[in-house]
This record gives C-alpha cells, structure tokens and sequence, in this order.
C-alpha cells in the first residue's frame, strides 16, 4: 500500500513539473520565421515586437527570412518545428489566401498552427505607377488599361502575396486585362517598378512611401477603406471611382499546434503588452500599420474567416491554383 500511494504521489507531481518547464520559458533564444525576404513589411512589427520580448522575456527573438513560393517555404518550416516554443512564424495575409492560390499545400492553413496573435492590420496597398504611366487618378488608369488590353504589367512577390491579389482583385472589377509579374520578394518588385521596367503594383505604403515623397512613383490610390495617414492626400481606390473594392492585410504569429498552451498564453501576453509600450507603437503606426493584439481564440477564428474570404477572391479573379 505505501509503494501505491507513492506511485500515485509521484504521478500527480508530473504535471506540476511539466507546468514549472513551461513557466521557465524561453531559456534559449526564440527562432522567429519570416516567409518572405528581408525589406518586407512584414519586418517591421516582427523586429519591433521581437525587441521588446528581449527586453521583457529575457531571451532573443531571431528574425529569419526563409523565402519561397508565395511563404510557403518558411510557412511548412515552422509547422514541421519541434513543438516546444522555440520557431515561430510571423505571417501575413498570404497564410489565409495561399489555401485557395495552391493545389495542395504542404501543411493545413488551420490544423497545423497555434494562433498566438494578430498583430496589426493594414490600410492596404497603394496603386503605385512609374512617373512614366500616363495616368494621375484611378479612372485614367483604368481608361489607359483597357485602351492597351495586356500591354501594362503589374508586379508582386510571387503568386498569392497580398500585391498579386489586390491588383488581380483590381483588375477584375475594373473590367481592365494586366499582366502579372511575378517576384521572388518585395526589394526586387519596388526596383523594377521604380526602374520602369513594371508599370504598375500594389504594395505596402510601409516601402512605397518614399518613393513616391521622393517622386519617383505615383501613388493613385489605396486599396482599402480608410486613406492611411502616411499619404493622407491620396484617395481610397473606391473613393477614386471603383465602387465596393476593398482589400486590406493583416500580419500576425504562430506557434506549430502542440505547443503548450502556457507557452502559447505566455507569448501571447508579452505581445499585448508590448503592443500597447509607446516606442514600439510608434514604430508600427509610423510605418502605416494598425496595432491589434487579439486572442488567441479571436484570432483563430479570423484566419477561419478570411480563408473563405480568401476564396470567394480567388473565384472571383479567376485563378487557377497552382
């Protein structure tokens, strides 16, 4: 009977000890995946955020781009990671879309993922062109489009990103035929637009701002419901005169699913809590993002949503998945 109850008193302890492991974290520096390649927008709430959970939590967050195939690459990294809290992935709205832009995924959207946080939204993507583009408003690009049907190109960073669905979204509704150019990353997109060699994209104001401050592209419009306070004179592409186009994005992190849910609550805590410290607010609001910091359970049921979102797009533009 005393060998009994001592089993049994050594079993219940298990879990307070499992529970005191997780307690200790992080004891080593967090591996922290970006999917895309360094200079994406992505990075500024990545390594603003990354920073102040150094400060607070004692340990590194380590920003690495693992870059391919619209995120996916970097995207099954992260999910095919040992489930103790030490790789996460900071996405985008690729994460959502890429269910619908791809045949078959190496990893499921929902299943193989802890949601931890949304971190901000956007206020979408700016209608940029070079200066070249005989176009200074929405209208006149569209009137431009459809008078040389497939002759102006458009670039994004690959299939699936969130400038390739906004301009193919665009496209659609204007009624206009544009040619896609597909990139590797962000960098190489904005140099060939700002280059003239790509007349036309949609992309973050976070990169497009100075370039266009500087006059080295044009900005017609932004993509979603509010004009962003970066370039508060440019108008909402509705506004400009395309009725019901509204597209935004959103970036937020992930733990592989099996992480404890400690682990996972933990995280989650330092973020908000690091969301709402004015140095790092200022950093995000100055780069034309919008704080969040949802729950767990909230955010999960947002990437549910704008998955089937991201599908109704997808029908909508035509594409066939790749």
């Amino acid at each position: 009977m005393i060998r009994h109850i001592g089993v049994v008193f050594a079993a219940a302890a298990l879990p307070t000890a499992a529970g005191a492991q997780t307690l200790n974290y992080p004891t080593k520096p967090v591996r922290v995946v970006v999917p895309f390649s360094a200079g994406s927008p992505i990075e500024v709430p990545a390594r603003a955020i990354g920073q102040r959970l150094l400060e607070t939590m004692g340990q590194s967050f380590v920003v690495e781009n693992r870059t391919g195939a619209s995120g996916t690459i970097g995207t099954e990294f992260v999910a095919k990671a040992p489930k103790d809290g030490y790789t996460l992935l900071f996405n985008n709205c690729s994460h959502a879309s890429n269910a619908s832009f791809f045949k078959k995924l190496p990893y499921d959207t929902v299943a193989d993922f802890a949601p931890i946080t949304q971190t901000n939204a956007t206020y979408g993507n700016l209608l940029v062109v070079h200066p070249s583009v005989p176009a200074r408003s929405v209208k006149e690009f569209i009137a431009l489009a459809k008078a040389r049907p497939r002759e102006l190109k458009y670039a994004s960073a690959g299939i699936g990103s969130p400038p390739h669905v906004a301009a193919a979204l665009f496209a659609s509704m204007a009624g206009i035929a544009l040619t896609h150019v597909p990139y590797r990353g962000t960098a190489a997109t904005i140099n060939d637009v700002v280059g003239g060699h790509i007349e036309m994209m949609l992309i973050s104001p976070t990169v497009a701002v100075g370039f266009v401050k500087s006059g080295r592209l044009r900005a017609l419009g932004i993509s979603g419901s509010r004009r962003t306070p970066l370039l508060p004179d440019v108008p909402t592409i509705e506004e400009a005169g395309l009725t019901g186009y509204n597209v935004t994005c959103w970036h937020g992190m992930w733990f592989p699913a099996g992480v404890p849910a400690e682990i996972v609550r933990r995280v989650h805590a330092e973020v908000v809590k690091a969301l709402a410290v004015p140095e790092v607010r200022k950093i995000i609001v100055g780069n034309g993002l919008i704080p969040v910091g949802s729950s767990p359970e909230e955010f999960a049921e947002f990437i549910r949503e704008d998955v089937a979102r991201q599908a109704s797009i997808a029908k909508r533009i035509g594409l066939e998945p790749q």
